[in-house]
């Protein structure tokens, strides 16, 4: 590793933090100026915006006949996106969760990325599974930017549960969106906002530019040190290129929730992991003229884990409709145990069997028992709190 490589890093990284902050004040802007919802504009503009990199990742490693980068890259981002991502944003703030959130988005990022299994099963993902990816990805933007016209899912979130009192004791005096004063003249037409709209795009251009430079070159010097040291392939595209490849959507999430623009970080991670199924693996089969191989590993371990962490995501968004700070660390605890297990795995550890027994036989099943103890309390003070309302 030369100097140059940590001036590279430096740069990248002022360029993610700078970038991060114009994409989602440029977002934000363009939200209140055509009237889209913060949330829309995280799951589509924001989200498609911060997954370019993992899409140039995908396109470039087909190119080149590293297919393994790009299906790890991809699958390994929704994980991080999820468990890191998510993790440290409802640590720094519990994150409010919206209604149509857990009806809508969540179903369908776990329908997609559960699609790739039977998709994979005979090895590849072919231009037929490309098309059908694709498709999916132009009816799902369509019906997300259709969404704003449907009354029901504009309401404001389902009243959460009551705060833990850590939460309401450690909650950070983040600013919260003020709610927009009623409209008391009709609204200008859209032509008189057309400056407003054209900088607000330009913001989010430049702000998606820098966070794809910089991340590029952060990834482009972890990438040359894991291939020195002789990481496999898969690893390096599960953890260090995902890694790097979400950090836009670490930044912008992370800045969204200082700013208080919440919709847009959970937005933000929730149309990621959409867009990196069907988009950056879905593209890539399309317009290639060879099938993308999948490895054994990722169709046998690391697409299923993605899965299960996406249905993770469901009780936790339910309980209270939002996503509190000892979920954000418990979702912190399976990221690190994640990639403990894929560098104990690469190493072929004596202690890798040990822990495989610990996470399955303790770990994970006393998380399951919690997680349908809380939701089965959710359900019964949602219940009880509707059969108020009615009397």
């Amino acid at each position: 590793m030369t100097i140059w490589n940590f001036i590279l890093f430096a740069f990248g990284f002022v360029l993610l933090v700078q970038g991060a902050e114009a994409l989602v004040r440029g977002a934000s802007k363009l939200a209140v100026t055509v009237g889209l919802s913060p949330l829309v504009v995280g799951l589509t503009i924001v989200a498609y915006g911060t997954s370019a990199p993992e899409l140039s990742v995908s396109l470039t490693s087909i190119i080149s006949d590293r297919a393994s980068l790009a299906v790890g890259n991809a699958i390994g981002s929704n994980i991080t996106n999820i468990l890191l991502i998510l993790g440290i944003c409802a640590v720094i703030a519990p994150i409010m969760v919206l209604k149509q959130v857990v009806q809508i988005d969540i179903p369908v990022m776990i329908l997609t990325t559960g699609l790739l299994l039977p998709l994979c099963l005979d090895g590849f993902i072919d231009r037929i599974d490309g098309v059908i990816l694709f498709l999916i990805a132009v009816v799902y933007t369509i019906s997300v930017a259709n969404r704003e016209s449907t009354d029901e899912l504009q309401e404001s979130p389902i009243a959460p549960l009551d705060l833990t009192a850590s939460d309401r004791l450690d909650r950070p005096n983040f600013p919260e969106r003020a709610n927009p004063p009623v409209p008391t003249d009709p609204p200008l037409p859209l032509v008189l906002h057309f400056p407003r709209i054209v900088v607000s795009l330009i913001q989010v251009g430049l702000g998606t530019g820098m966070l794809v430079l910089g991340s590029r070159w952060l990834v482009e010097g972890a990438v040359a040190i894991a291939t020195a040291l002789g990481v496999d392939e898969l690893i390096i595209g599960l953890t260090v290129v995902a890694v790097g490849t979400s950090l836009p959507e670490l930044a912008a999430s992370v800045v969204a929730t200082i700013e208080g623009e919440r919709d847009i970080a959970i937005g933000n991670v929730i149309g990621s992991n959409i867009c990196n199924v069907v988009i950056v693996l879905g593209l890539p089969a399309l317009i290639s003229s060879d099938a993308v191989a999948v490895a054994p590993d990722a169709l046998q371990l690391n697409i299923p884990f993605a899965v299960a962490v996406e249905i993770f995501c469901l009780p936790i968004a339910f309980t209270g409709y939002m996503v509190s700070r000892w979920e954000g660390f418990l979702f912190l605890f399976y990221y690190v145990s994640y990639v403990v297990y894929l560098l104990l795995k690469a190493m072929n550890s004596q202690t890798l069997p040990g822990f495989e027994s610990l996470m399955l036989k303790v770990v994970i099943p006393l998380t399951v028992i919690i997680l349908l103890i809380t939701t089965v309390h959710a359900v019964h003070r949602n219940r009880s709190h509707s059969s108020e309302i009615e009397s």
